[in-house]
């Protein structure tokens, strides 16, 4: 398998788009994608060193090379232009391409808005601040360029190549298979249980590019239209598994906002428009940082193998580190999100060495039913405590009737913490250090739950718990 970087410089000879770290980080090889979105033509950014061509089909690739046209620039290079927006130019074509993503996003975007939006590119040069004031020139929510002057007839075309013929190219050790219907990616998977399956491939990326793995055969899952849908009622939200942060982003953080934050800090733009819900289940790390969350929550997983459907709770999934309850040619289909009832509160924390687009040292989401500000019961999941996401027996038992008013009712359950978890010493924190924010972050649960219902908050300092 081909990355889309290593496709454009090597044989498009297009040397616009730069490698940088080669594993979707620094946003040195940003590209922009166009797809339909509900029918409507979006811009979305992509990290070309971890986008597999096969992943292009059905899509318009824009690449930095495109912009101007002739000795003209484009809006967001001449703005780059006026505003010093560059030095040693390494980073540039990058940050133009997200910035053309945001030029074409439709309104004019807050400062805030702008942060968010170039988190996912790295410069050691400018400071960002020229960066900004760029956007902020040429972001104005009125696209102008030869891509907005085209759009309805992009539109058209992306609905013509949207047909529902199987791309399969196969020989006697590879296969290549973009199914179109459920039916047809059953029975790819059934033909070859061994293949791997990828939805946004911002994780298998990695695997060509860090781990030089040989993919001999894939399955892409992402043009199969069920998987893409998201079906909310006043219960649960359900959400099929190649939908992207992107797509799902606004839906979860209604459930509550510090899942909206939590999924905003989520990697990067060009990560979350590409990586799927559906993937990081699947995934299996202990480190990913949705499935704590709907852990948390108490999300259902819908496993597909042909015409058979399998449910269990999502934390039943996870059996040791690498290992999850899952058939050959069992595919994540759908996960089923309960929403919050009333006397439900949930809070969630990613604890990370850097604040943006960071891999989780410890990562929290907690679940309490309240009633007169008594716990009457909780869920507790964390990601970076074990060998998987993993929930909290021992301490959800001994949080059960704890007082929010009275700190000294929740010792047990700080305690009990320990028995749940023994984490490892890594690169991003120690096992002491871990123990430790696990412990904070329940106290800084209860404390926020106890501050929203008016509770006065008495009791004494627990040592590094308060």
């Amino acid at each position: 398998m081909q990355t889309v970087l290593d496709w454009l410089r090597l044989q498009e000879k297009s040397k616009g788009t730069k490698e940088g770290c080669n594993e979707g980080d620094c946003g040195a090889c940003t590209v922009a994608i166009g797809k339909l979105r509900d029918g409507k033509l979006v811009y979305e950014p992509a990290n070309a060193c971890i986008l597999l061509v096969a992943q292009l089909d059905g899509h318009e690739l824009v690449t930095v090379d495109d912009l101007a046209e002739g000795e003209v620039l484009h809006p967001v290079q001449q703005a780059m232009v006026d505003n010093h927006g560059s030095q040693c130019g390494f980073c540039t074509p990058g940050f133009v391409m997200s910035l053309f993503t945001l030029y074409h996003a439709g309104h004019a975007p807050t400062r805030a808005e702008i942060v968010d939006h170039i988190a996912g590119n790295l410069c050691r040069c400018t400071g960002y601040r020229p960066i900004v004031d760029a956007a902020t020139a040429s972001c104005t929510g009125r696209a102008n360029d030869q891509w907005a002057k085209a759009a309805g007839e992009t539109a058209e075309r992306l609905r013509s190549m949207a047909d529902h013929t199987d791309v399969i190219i196969e020989t006697k050790t590879t296969l290549l298979a973009l199914p179109r219907s459920e039916q047809s990616l059953l029975l790819a998977v059934a033909q070859h249980p061994d293949a791997t399956i990828i939805a946004g491939a911002t994780d298998v990326g990695l695997w060509i590019t860090k781990q030089m793995r040989n993919l001999a055969k894939v399955i892409h899952v992402s043009s199969v239209e069920s998987l893409h849908t998201m079906v909310a009622s006043k219960e649960r939200l359900s959400i099929g598994a190649a939908v992207t942060y992107a797509e799902a982003e606004a839906a979860l953080g209604r459930i509550d906002p510090d899942i909206a934050e939590a999924l905003r800090r989520l990697g990067s733009r060009q990560v979350r428009a590409q990586g799927t819900i559906g993937g990081n289940i699947a995934n299996g790390s202990p480190i990913g940082d949705t499935p704590p969350i709907l852990i948390a929550l108490g999300a259902q997983l819908q496993l597909r193998l042909g015409d058979e459907t399998r449910v269990l709770p999502l934390e039943k999934f996870y059996i040791d580190y690498g290992k999850q309850d899952r058939k050959a040619g069992e595919l994540v289909w759908q996960v089923d999100v309960p929403k919050l009832k009333k006397g439900e509160h949930f809070r969630c924390y990613k604890i990370s060495k850097r604040f943006d687009q960071d891999i989780s040292a410890v990562m929290a989401a907690f679940k309490f039913v309240v009633v007169d500000d008594v716990v009457v019961s909780a869920r507790l999941a964390f990601g970076g405590m074990a060998g998987t996401p993993k929930r909290a027996a021992a301490t959800e038992a001994a949080i059960a009737g704890a007082k929010l008013n009275d700190t000294t009712t929740w010792r047990a359950a700080l305690e009990a913490l320990q028995r749940d978890f023994k984490p490892l010493s890594d690169m991003r924190a120690s096992a002491k250090y871990r123990e430790i924010v696990a412990r904070n972050l329940l106290c800084k649960a209860l404390m926020e739950i106890a501050g929203a219902n008016d509770v006065r908050v008495i009791g004494h300092r627990m040592d590094a718990a308060l």
